[in-house]
């Protein structure tokens, strides 16, 4: 079992949905306090750390993850025992029905549950076919014989169920199989950096840490970036591979440089910058068109413009119990994130902001 491996296993087995990240703000904590000048928090719970610069007029870089996974929060109890739910982030419903899950009472007692099912047998009148259930309509089973019994055990409405999931290396040794690797990629990201830079003097005020409630919204990211006022924004996530699928994203193809998606296009600057960076730090990198959003697409419009981007990986079958990666991935978005922000003094930051 190698380092990264137990790293990482530790870092995707926390348990923590938008609203409801206190697991991952504590782990974070421990780890970074040792290596920066101070910890802050913002008002909804982001945290992070930073390391003050004593280079004079030193620009202020931003690195942010986002503490939070998809998952459920108890909307109503019903009378059998069984809950419905509200979906906390995005699911496929083909890949909720009949998943292990955990669900976390108002005083943090755990109680373990399923997603249900219907069986082929209740769909012989229908010729052996089911319509595809909405996420909504899916009953959440704890084995509870009622309503009353439920209760007993202390669960309510606003109750968070979280997947239960195991963290294993494949077979070959390269990859891994786990939950929440989005974005739990982007904590670990964070903790090593601090880690790497802790004896180093940089050129610029790193801000180092992870939002909230990116899941439902991108929430974290307009307060931590109108708190701590970045130059520069960077995002560290997780995105969609589609090698399997024939799309765009390969696992073992290095980190992304995703220079568009629905809500953040890169700059023309930046790009130039990212690209240099890369290719003198011989990083291996895929450009990725993306889908989906991440923290870059609300921090680059607040506080009269950011510039922002992503460094970020892919992983297959993200946002369900399961996702697949390879650790090779990650070792070259550190590197590539080091690069960077070793590189951002002020004269480079100016270049990037010059228009």
């Amino acid at each position: 079992m190698t380092d990264l491996f137990k790293k990482i296993k530790e870092v995707t087995e926390l348990d923590g949905i938008a609203g409801y990240e206190h697991h991952v703000r504590d782990f974070l904590r421990q780890k970074i306090r040792p290596l920066v000048d101070h910890v802050e928090t913002d008002g909804l719970g982001g945290i992070f750390g930073i390391k003050e610069s004593k280079a004079e007029n030193a620009p202020r870089i931003l690195v942010a993850a986002h503490m939070d996974e998809v998952g459920f929060m108890v909307s109503h109890i019903n009378d059998n025992g069984s809950l419905a739910v509200v979906e906390i982030g995005g699911w496929n419903p083909l890949v909720v029905s009949s998943q292990r899950f955990t669900l976390y009472t108002r005083e943090g007692k755990a109680i373990p549950l399923i997603s249900g099912s219907v069986p082929p047998h209740f769909l012989r009148h229908s010729g052996g076919s089911s319509s595809l259930p909405k996420v909504e309509n899916i009953i959440f089973d704890a084995g509870f014989t009622d309503k009353a019994e439920a209760l007993s055990y202390g669960l309510a409405p606003g109750d968070i169920i979280v997947p239960q999931s195991e963290t294993i290396l494949t077979a070959n040794q390269k990859n891994i199989i786990s939950k929440a690797w989005d974005n739990r990629y982007g904590v670990l990201m964070v903790t090593e950096l601090l880690e790497a830079l802790k004896d180093h003097e940089l050129n610029n005020t790193l801000i180092a840490g992870a939002n909230v409630q990116e899941e439902v919204g991108l929430r974290g990211a307009h307060v931590s970036t109108t708190k701590f006022d970045p130059e520069l924004f960077f995002a560290v996530d997780c995105s969609p591979a589609g090698d399997i699928n024939g799309d765009q994203g390969a696992i073992g193809g290095g980190t992304l440089l995703r220079f568009y998606d629905p809500g953040h296009i890169m700059l023309k600057n930046m790009r130039d910058f990212l690209l240099t960076t890369a290719e003198e730090a011989g990083i291996k990198f895929q450009y990725y068109c993306a889908k989906g959003g991440t923290d870059a697409g609300a921090a680059h419009l607040k506080n009269h413009g950011v510039p922002s981007t992503t460094i970020g990986v892919c992983a297959r079958y993200i946002h369900s119990h399961q996702s697949l990666y390879a650790m090779d991935d990650f070792l070259e978005a550190q590197a590539y994130l080091q690069a960077i922000i070793k590189k951002l003094d002020r004269s480079t930051v100016d270049l990037i902001k010059n228009y």
